[in-house]
């Protein structure tokens, strides 16, 4: 046992600096048949958007998925509308719109809950 803690500690040690690479996903969600931001979609928002200021080079994709509740076409709408609405207020936020790769993903299917797929993902593409 003493053994096995010793090759675990330095297996840890070992680890290159890089290896604790900071999230480049953020993901904001939203009450169904809505694209208002509420305060904690806010919060997730600025969080993304100090990320894309602290990390110019990264290439910026904001990806809007609605649930399987109505039309298909009526999903691929309203999954556009969340990206844009996150896209806007990133712009607010600082990060130039021209940068921001935006996608509607229309209805996605989820596991557990439908809220999961009532979401816009703001990822980052390594540099």
């Amino acid at each position: 046992m003493r053994r096995l803690s010793f090759l675990v500690l330095l297996c840890l040690v070992s680890l290159p600096a890089y290896a604790a690479a900071p999230a480049r996903n953020f993901v904001v969600f939203f009450q169904e048949w809505s694209a208002a931001l509420d305060a904690s979609a806010q919060h997730v928002i600025a969080r993304a958007a100090a990320w894309s200021k602290a990390h110019p080079d990264a290439a910026l994709t904001v990806s809007g998925a609605a649930d399987r509740t109505g039309s298909g076409k009526a999903n691929r709408l309203l999954s556009e509308l969340r990206a844009q609405v996150v896209t806007d207020r990133l712009a607010a936020d600082g990060v130039p719109a021209s940068g921001v790769r935006q996608l509607g993903l229309g209805s996605v299917g989820y596991a557990l809950k439908s809220q999961m797929s009532r979401r816009v993902v703001i990822s980052f593409a390594q540099p």
